[in-house]
């Protein structure tokens, strides 16, 4: 009688070490102190490509404006970020 379900896993953030989020870190400040252009891959979402307006600490959220648009995504969320050439 009793059927047994398979447990759905969803996936995992990509496990990462403390000098890796710290390097990460490093590259979101400074694109933001440069006001650059940078392109942020994202953790499940479509990369994003814009400049760093606001970094809120309390709720760990990066505030990137792209065109018309502001897009906030969690730090934990970013795999990579990069330098655009102007």
């Amino acid at each position: 009688m009793g059927v047994k379900m398979q447990k759905k896993t969803k996936p995992q953030r990509p496990k990462r070490d403390e000098f890796e989020i710290e390097e990460l870190g490093n590259a979101v400040v400074e694109a933001y102190r440069e006001k650059s252009e940078v392109l942020i891959t994202l953790w499940q979402r479509e990369p994003v490509q814009g400049k760093i307006v606001k970094l809120d600490g309390q709720t760990q959220l990066i505030h990137i404006e792209s065109g018309f648009d502001t897009i906030k995504v969690k730090f934990i969320d970013i795999l990579s970020i990069k330098s655009t050439p102007q």
